[in-house]
């Protein structure tokens, strides 16, 4: 039979403390990944749109030169389905943890947060804001990815250009108890 008995308070710490140390350090390389495919993607978007109001996709090399570019962000936001699934992982894992510290302390946790102030549950709502601001701006680039090529009003080209230059939405301060612009600063600061 199993011992259903719960370990030692002091047992998983350090494991604890260095998967989420670890998490905060994924969730920075991804973000990182993310703005260089939006910078790639802009480009991508801002060129089929120069293609499809300056110059006729029948003349000679139009509409071959729109292909590509549109093939070039399709790429792009193949590669932010992969890091928002990526992401993805990390929540998984990030609960995991809490999961593993509400069977260890009971249901209200660990009594001395990790880090500083935050809990474990804390750095839990913090990954799960920060996934679904990044589920959200997918969405958003894969509208995008299947209208820009397609239109040829340049007041709705640009509107699709500024959308994808827009960044994860947060929310704002008064919103969240760390604060939107904050979140992801102390997300990676609080881990030391």
């Amino acid at each position: 039979l199993y011992n259903l008995q719960r370990p030692n308070n002091s047992s998983n710490s350090p494991k604890s403390n260095r998967k989420i140390k670890d998490n905060a350090a994924d969730w920075h390389n991804l973000m990182l990944r993310w703005e260089k495919l939006n910078e790639d993607g802009f480009t991508a978007a801002g060129n089929i749109t120069a293609i499809t109001l300056t110059r006729s996709v029948t003349q000679s090399g139009g509409a071959a030169e729109l292909q590509e570019e549109c093939c070039k962000l399709q790429d792009v936001v193949h590669k932010m389905v992969a890091v928002v699934t990526k992401m993805e992982r990390l929540m998984t894992s990030q609960r995991g943890v809490q999961d593993l510290e509400e069977f260890q302390f009971g249901p209200e946790g660990r009594t001395v947060p990790l880090f500083h102030s935050w809990s474990t549950k804390h750095f839990n709502e913090a990954c799960g804001l920060l996934l679904a601001s990044f589920q959200q701006e997918l969405r958003l680039k894969q509208m995008i990815l299947q209208e820009v090529g397609h239109t040829v009003t340049s007041d709705l080209c640009m509107v699709y250009l500024s959308c994808w230059l827009q960044q994860p939405f947060l929310p704002p301060p008064d919103q969240t108890h760390t604060g939107g612009s904050m979140l992801t600063f102390s997300l990676f600061t609080i881990c030391g």
